[in-house]
């Protein structure tokens, strides 16, 4: 196991630094890329280091953050809940992250609360409420049981949704603010969200890396997982409310951006198979990957005009899920 992580953890991590270096150095500025260089190493002017390190740099931070997040609360949610099909937002995190964040735009908070902070913080904080009222409606007999989870996350989604759609439908002004949010963007993004969410990612990723065991064990059911010593329910709420706590903080500063939870847990595990001790490690380098080619597509495919980061992950996320629902129909393993 250890030489396998060593192997693909390095080839990861050789790839996301080719990523970062070849990201940064191209954009719609058309900057040299040797002023780019120049610019890090403390000799450009005034214009390139205000693009490179107060622009692109805290971008491209922000997508390595985002894209970690997601992937490694995909892999959680899909261990605890046996299913590679599972989603960071099966649970209705994004919706209710999306009922707060457009409630903000619409009344014209985005200052009044916590200053510019007042997006992000209430997405986080009605995203992690709806995490426990779905949890709330699950419970039986002090029990959660993964297919009343699913149902209760689908009910519960559904009802945000159609605030939402309410709050799009009386937003007239701010209507393309709110949309543009719902859709995902790490643009104009300043080095204070990565900050403010680097350390959730940090203390998730920890505790998802002292779970590894107890997933592999999950695989097995729960019950041959109960006789093998594992805390079924403490494992269950430790691994669902991390997860969550991971989404919840990548949809406030980033909108809704969909897919990396569902495609790079399954590609690892096509690739190094099903061990999660390796799956956990390696989803927090290949999702900063994906996300940060798909923000990088999405700035330069139509340069000058950029398209949402959400809409370029599901783009690419959409047939690969297709081609899921149709191995699976097949009979085929996944």
């Amino acid at each position: 196991m250890t030489k396998k992580l060593l192997l693909y953890g390095g080839g990861a991590t050789l790839l996301l630094l080719f990523s970062f270096i070849l990201s940064l150095s191209i954009g719609s500025s058309m900057i040299p890329i040797n002023d780019v260089w120049s610019t890090l190493l403390g000799k450009g002017n005034e214009v390139t280091e205000a693009i490179v390190i107060n622009v692109r740099l805290p971008r491209i931070t922000l997508a390595i953050l985002v894209g970690s997040a997601l992937a490694v609360a995909g892999a959680g949610f899909q261990g605890i809940l046996r299913n590679p099909l599972a989603d960071p937002y099966i649970l209705g995190v994004s919706s209710g992250a999306s009922v707060g964040a457009a409630f903000i735009i619409l009344f014209g908070l985005q200052s009044a609360l916590f200053g510019k902070y007042s997006i992000p913080v209430v997405a986080f904080i009605t995203g992690v409420l709806t995490l426990f009222v779905v949890i709330k409606i699950a419970m039986r007999n002090g029990q959660l049981q993964k297919e009343t989870l699913i149902l209760s996350g689908v009910i519960v989604q559904a009802f945000l949704g159609s605030f939402i759609s309410l709050m799009v439908s009386l937003s007239d002004t701010v209507l393309n603010e709110i949309i543009f949010w719902m859709m995902g963007s790490v643009t104009m993004r300043g080095w204070e969200y990565p900050q403010m969410m680097a350390p959730y990612l940090l203390i998730g990723i920890i505790i998802l890396l002292t779970q590894g065991r107890a997933l592999n064990l999950f695989a097995l059911g729960e019950r041959q997982a109960l006789h093998l010593g594992v805390a079924i329910e403490r494992t269950k709420m430790t691994v669902l409310i991390t997860s969550t706590l991971l989404t919840a903080a990548a949809v406030s500063v980033a909108g809704v951006v969909g897919f990396v939870g569902l495609i790079v847990p399954h590609l690892i595990r096509l690739v190094v198979g099903p061990d999660y001790r390796l799956i956990i490690p390696l989803s927090v380098v290949v999702g900063s990957i994906y996300v940060l080619w798909a923000d990088t597509i999405a700035r330069m495919a139509l340069m000058p005009k950029e398209i949402p980061l959400g809409v370029v992950t599901a783009l690419l996320g959409a047939p690969f899920f297709a081609y899921l629902l149709k191995k699976g129909k097949k009979g085929i393993n996944l």
